[in-house]
């Protein structure tokens, strides 16, 4: 498959005129002959990698079920996403562990986003910023609960989220700093505990803004110390309902290729407006709005492409915003040897976009998904 005549993304977010071969299911350093398709200057980005969703299409990540795993994984790869990482919700330990074990059994689907990881959003959260998760069911940093439960998942658990403030929190970040990513979550931590737990081992700050307190020029909280530790990627749900377009901006601004665009998404996504539910939570779906009966936002309903468009429309630029969605997670969650980036050797998924983002194509590991 040789494709010329395109605007190829690069994995410092700039963009270069070229073409691209596939052989199989990688991208091949070949250059284009020249019978390759001419393509008319289309961009080429690489596919989408989120971290952080809960579910689509009538379905969530926490049914653990092969059913709702494989709609999931079709619905995503349909919309630009290539690699899913999918949220847990907080739950006790054994329905953790049913959701460990059904993804443990999983095999990725010709026409589904491949499933490289979990993310473990509960249950070592603060019940003071819970969101939308369940109360009921909060629980202490535990090491050794998320060790079980990570066996039970034979690995996939690429983050875990908890709230540093918490009793235990920062012996849990020491003690698996070395075997998941720590991410920032749900949390009241003030700017000290939150440097602490980043001088820890913690690498990440979940969605940021929401569940946190906010920035302010006496107290910078979490927001202040992810920005002074360089080694810190931030989650941003960019769906024009969790952050204000002007904060969106100012991110890009402050953290640059720190950030990670997450959809966050529920079950509701892909679907008309309607009663749903998240984390076994009633949810009302207007629109992209999606909350509890209380008025708490519950996820989005916007899918990672379509989060990575309204970034674009709220002045990112382009390639920043490519680099968001999927090289800098590719790399957080450590599958950036086949993902992030349209680097020879790197699986061949290939979003081919015109000048106003719509799809023109889908290429997924080397098929085409889309035309």
């Amino acid at each position: 498959m040789e494709f010329k005549n395109l605007k190829l993304f690069q994995p410092d977010g700039t963009f270069r005129s070229g073409g691209l071969c596939i052989s199989g299911d990688r991208i091949t350093a070949a250059e284009p002959s020249a019978a390759a398709e001419d393509m008319g200057g289309l961009y080429a980005v690489p596919g989408l990698v989120d971290l952080h969703f809960h579910g689509c299409v009538g379905y969530d990540f926490c049914d653990g079920t092969q059913e709702a795993i494989s709609a999931i994984a079709k619905y995503q790869a349909k919309n630009g996403v290539a690699a899913i990482c999918p949220a847990t919700m907080t739950y006790p330990e054994d329905k953790l562990t049913t959701i460990a074990e059904a993804a443990a059994a999983y095999r990725t689907e010709q026409d589904g986003a491949a499933l490289v990881g979990i993310n473990m959003e509960g249950p070592f959260i603060s019940e003071a910023k819970k969101g939308a998760q369940n109360a009921a069911y909060l629980h202490a940093p535990d090491a050794d609960m998320f060790r079980r439960v990570q066996k039970k998942a034979n690995g996939l658990f690429r983050l875990c989220d908890l709230a540093p403030e918490l009793p235990g929190a920062m012996e849990t970040i020491e003690s698996l700093a070395g075997e998941v990513r720590l991410s920032i979550a749900h949390t009241e931590a003030d700017y000290d505990t939150a440097s602490e737990a980043f001088r820890r081992g913690a690498r990440q700050v979940t969605h940021l803004y929401n569940a946190m307190p906010p920035l302010s020029h006496r107290a910078p909280g979490v927001i202040g110390a992810a920005a002074d530790n360089e080694d810190v990627t931030v989650e941003l749900i960019a769906d024009g309902v969790h952050v204000h377009p002007s904060v969106v901006r100012t991110t890009f601004k402050v953290f640059g290729g720190r950030v990670i665009l997450i959809s966050d998404s529920m079950m509701a996504t892909g679907l008309d407006d309607g009663e749903y539910s998240l984390g076994g939570q009633a949810v009302t779906v207007r629109g992209n709005l999606a909350t509890l009966h209380d008025g708490t936002i519950a996820g989005s309903a916007t899918n990672l492409l379509g989060c990575m468009r309204s970034a674009v429309k709220m002045g990112i630029p382009l390639g920043l915003a490519v680099q968001a969605a999927s090289t800098t997670p590719a790399h957080a969650i450590g599958v950036q040897q086949d993902y992030g980036s349209l680097e020879p050797g790197k699986l061949a998924n290939v979003l081919l976009l015109d000048s106003e983002l719509n799809v023109r194509r889908i290429i997924l590991r080397g098929e085409v998904l889309q035309a």
